[in-house]
């Protein structure tokens, strides 16, 4: 065991160096359920790194002495509190697990902070790692580093959540029955490794399936594709200079003109899928698969 003083922390934390050490990268909803999650595992110890000014310190000061409390929509609710919460990146230090929870946009300013402190083998990875994340990866680490480690990504966070009270509740509004990964193992490891590592951080569900690669992850983007469309398919006809007189629900507040647009964007990603295969034939994009018109209906669900 590990006993040091952290002189942000402010009390003492104990690191058991013969757990899974895993360090989640942001401060929002997703990471809120990742601790709660990760953190209530015997084998697992969980840190959290946030490069967002002073967003560490008021995460750290919020969560009470029990943890973070998730409120699963699948089970019991769950606890889990980390063991350092820092804006310093040599809290990755001997991680064997740094997964980004992150707008893709911050996904280099975390790669370039981290690069000094990660170790040959790490699991690296993203949810979602939309953005041409294997990319900015290899451009960040060094094709060499990337060789000798297991780089992922999803397609889409694991459930739909949201912080209830910041650094002390989330709750899991649904957790979503499959998401595509996509893995490119280190030699000698198998892609196999990395989806039974992460069903035992996130648990059971949702199935992760296989993604031909990255740009098929890139391509089918949720949060490129489906937020923007759904957003715009609601306040195309409202003003939005007046105060709504309750908070708009996103999915629910779907209709069928939506429905139709979303419908068109896929279209849209398949015509690109086409156009590439094209110019390259060699190229493995099978996991973007045909569309079919999207009912209103079928847009909570989906996601």
């Amino acid at each position: 065991l590990l006993f040091m003083w952290h002189k942000k922390l402010k009390r003492k934390v104990t690191i058991n160096m013969s757990k899974k050490q895993v360090v989640l990268c942001g401060g929002g909803n997703a990471v809120h359920v990742l601790t709660a999650y990760v953190g209530a595992l015997e084998d697992c110890d969980v840190s959290i790194l946030s490069l967002f000014p002073g967003e560490a310190e008021r995460l750290r000061n919020s969560i009470p002495s029990k943890g973070i409390k998730c409120v699963n929509d699948l089970g019991d609710d769950v606890y889990g509190n980390p063991v350092e919460v820092s804006d310093d990146p040599k809290v990755a230090e001997g991680a064997d697990v740094v997964l980004f929870a992150l707008p893709s946009f911050t996904h280099e300013m975390y790669l370039r902070a981290l690069k000094p402190h990660l170790k040959e083998g790490i699991f690296l990875g993203a949810m979602p790692g939309e953005g041409g994340f294997d990319l900015c990866v290899v451009h960040n680490l060094g094709s060499e580093f990337v060789s000798k480690i297991n780089l992922f990504a999803l397609e889409t966070l694991p459930w739909a959540c949201r912080v209830a009270e910041y650094g002390k509740t989330v709750e899991v509004l649904g957790t979503k029955k499959e998401v595509e990964i996509v893995v490119s193992p280190k030699k000698g490891e198998s892609t196999q490794s990395t989806v039974d590592l992460l069903h035992h951080l996130v648990g059971r569900l949702p199935i992760m399936d296989p993604a031909s690669n990255f740009l098929a992850v890139t391509l089918m983007n949720i949060n490129s594709v489906w937020h923007p469309t759904i957003s715009y398919g609601f306040y195309r006809n409202k003003d939005v200079n007046k105060p709504f007189d309750e908070p708009p629900l996103f999915y629910q507040g779907a209709d069928e003109y939506t429905g139709d647009k979303l419908a068109k964007v896929s279209d849209e990603i398949l015509e690109v899928k086409r156009v590439v295969l094209e110019k390259y034939p060699e190229l493995d994009l099978s996991s973007l698969l045909c569309s079919k018109p999207i009912k209103v209906t079928e847009v909570s669900l989906i996601l």
